[in-house]
């Protein structure tokens, strides 16, 4: 949506990079900006790499595209240093191989190739690590977190592995049926949450030092995003919820004296005694 490539959807709200909006913007500032300066990583490497062209001739066509200046063959050396660079083994032989010649962890190094190929001021990681087992998880993310600092890339991870996030986010925002509900460093939301929806992420995980026996389920479901409620929406889930947060939404407000730390809840923000907002 961001970068225009949902086709026939209806689209509002406002996405300004650098100074120009992206929303609504025209093919042409788009297709300068896709690539060249934002860089896209999507969830399923085998759907987003062409099934009849070999890699390493996508990641040519995409150099060449933005950069009609640079040789085929400089491209082409530029593909095997990316490839390379993302740990694909025989780089330099295996440029000439099709995605269905990678396993899965493979394709992903492909397309983390292919997007930073060009050096990206944003990149944006569309749940990079799904279906991935541990060890290749580790890999990629490895990958990701030496790329970002070489090239001084900034990255927005979508994932919902907290696992993922607490190993390489910086800033972390918590998004619950389409909408922001914390917003928070990553050593604050893991260790002084203030939202009851990230409280009830947090305890649903398992701990490593068995202090926790069972895990704790937010029971219910989420909301229907079509048709989105003019209420806080996870008040029907919310141990704590009260009238207030039935009849409308909360913003996102600082939390305390931290204006970096904010969350979008009627309640008090001591979970230690969790008293509806303004009641004694």
């Amino acid at each position: 949506s961001i970068t225009g490539l949902v086709r026939g959807g209806w689209i509002s709200g406002s996405a300004r990079f650098d100074g120009t909006e992206l929303i609504g913007a025209s093919d042409r500032v788009l297709r300068q900006i896709r690539g060249a300066r934002i860089g896209m990583i999507f969830q399923d490497p085998l759907s987003s790499l062409h099934p009849y062209y070999p890699v390493g001739w996508q990641i040519v066509e995409m150099i060449r595209l933005h950069q009609r200046h640079v040789s085929k063959a400089a491209a082409r050396q530029r593909a095997v240093e990316m490839l390379d660079l993302v740990g694909i083994p025989r780089a330099a032989e295996r440029i000439g191989d099709y995605p269905h010649q990678f396993s899965g962890g493979m394709r992903q190094r492909v397309m983390i190739a292919m997007a930073m190929a060009l050096e990206p001021e944003l990149l944006i990681a569309d749940e990079p690590t799904t279906a991935l087992d541990v060890t290749v998880q580790a890999q990629v993310l490895s990958v990701m977190r030496r790329l970002q600092e070489e090239a001084g890339t900034t990255i927005i991870l979508i994932t919902h592995d907290l696992g993922v996030v607490a190993d390489i986010a910086d800033q972390i925002v918590v998004m619950y049926a389409g909408r922001a509900m914390e917003r928070a460093d990553r050593r604050t939301l893991f260790y002084d949450s203030a939202n009851p929806y990230t409280q009830g992420l947090l305890a649903s995980l398992p701990t490593h030092d068995g202090g926790r026996t069972r895990l704790t389920p937010i029971k219910g479901t989420p909301p229907s995003t079509i048709d989105p409620p003019e209420r806080c929406p996870f008040a029907p889930r919310c141990p704590h919820a009260y009238g207030h947060c039935w009849e409308s939404e909360p913003d996102l407000e600082p939390v305390g004296l931290d204006p970096a730390h904010r969350s979008a809840c009627w309640l008090t923000i001591d979970s230690r005694d969790r008293l509806p907002a303004g009641q004694p």
